[in-house]
């Protein structure tokens, strides 16, 4: 939005350094926003941050800009968020598992087996639970905005079928950049490896590990299908996306135009879910048409799971436990509006 020192620069790198510049160079009273995604530019989140920019283009007149740099180009996820925080990226969509680290409230929203299917987990994320998770991320000097739909993960992996925890015993299974999700992998005997998501590929491809956990889009995008041909339907996790913008950022708007970009962004969420589900199918067929072998979720021995991670639940602290009972318990209509 405003040119900053060099010495900020220094600490955040040169890519956002670069981007930054097209915002200083902005005529007049226009704001220009950055905002960082890791996605390809298919990819629907990405599609709902270009969204996302022309609902606030349209309803500002023009006068609020909001530039989407897709694939990565500012960084993958663990270090766009830092360079949010300090506010030289002003916006940037993310996985809650990395963000969990900066806010761990958040995990109560990736525990395992914690939704019934996209439908509980959205009628949670639009509710009051909702709401109040994203009010959380203040704490870190985050403001959040929206949720997105990333599916249920499953493990895939290069060497054989899992049907069984005792199928990944010894497993090396990238995970995100996540206290949870490193639990989680081990919980289940394999050993845990974080990883940015763009070196997963070549990782797989080596041998550098086994396998990893995603959702059908995001092995298809990724083409790790081709190196990874073995996915299981376990569906152990729904991890929800969340669209955050620094509190730097936001400070420096007028309380009328933070509200256009809350409504926005909120506004955005139905045309990514649908996008989504689009997606998820076309990418669905795609994996299958191309002979991966798929482990149908009724193959799995989803109690076996469950009870293998029961302890991730046992050691909750209260204020988390707290949250998944409210989830658990979730039922009527979700709440409207930003």
């Amino acid at each position: 939005m405003t040119c900053r020192t060099p010495a900020v620069w220094a600490l955040v790198g040169a890519a956002a350094w670069i981007a930054a510049l097209a915002g200083c160079a902005a005529d007049g009273d226009q704001i220009v926003l950055r905002l960082a995604e890791t996605h390809p530019r298919d990819y629907p989140t990405t599609d709902a941050n270009y969204e996302f920019a022309r609902l606030v283009q349209e309803r500002s007149d023009g006068r609020i800009r909001i530039e989407v740099y897709h694939s990565s180009q500012l960084g993958e996820e663990r270090g766009v968020i830092e360079q949010v925080l300090f506010g030289a990226i002003d916006m940037t969509r993310v996985s809650v598992s990395p963000l969990a680290s900066f806010v761990p409230e958040l995990d109560a929203l990736q525990m395992p087996f914690l939704y019934d299917g996209p439908d509980h987990m959205w009628e949670v994320l639009r509710s009051d639970v909702g709401r109040e998770m994203l009010d959380t991320l203040e704490q870190a000097d985050f403001v959040g905005l929206n949720y997105y739909d990333s599916g249920a993960r499953s493990f895939y992996n290069t060497r054989r079928e899992i049907r069984h925890p005792d199928d990944m015993a010894g497993m090396q299974i990238r995970v995100q950049e996540s206290r949870l999700m490193m639990d989680l992998v081990q919980a289940l005997g394999a050993v845990p490896t974080p990883m940015p998501f763009g070196e997963v590929y070549s990782a797989l491809q080596t041998g550098v590990i086994d396998g990893a956990e995603n959702n059908w889009p995001s092995y298809f995008s990724t083409s790790h299908y081709e190196v990874a041909p073995y996915f299981s339907l376990n569906e152990h996790s729904r991890v929800p996306e969340v669209t955050i913008i620094s509190r730097l950022a936001m400070d420096r708007l007028s309380e009328e135009d933070r509200q256009l970009i809350r409504e926005a962004a909120w506004d955005a969420m139905d045309y990514q879910i649908e996008r989504w589900n689009a997606f998820e199918a076309e990418a669905e067929q795609r994996i299958r048409d191309a002979g991966v072998t798929v482990t149908e979720r009724e193959d799995v021995d989803v109690d076996a799971f469950r009870k293998r991670v029961q302890p991730l639940y046992d050691r909750l602290p209260e204020n988390q436990r707290g949250i998944v009972e409210r989830i658990r318990a979730m039922a009527g209509p979700p709440a409207e509006g930003p």
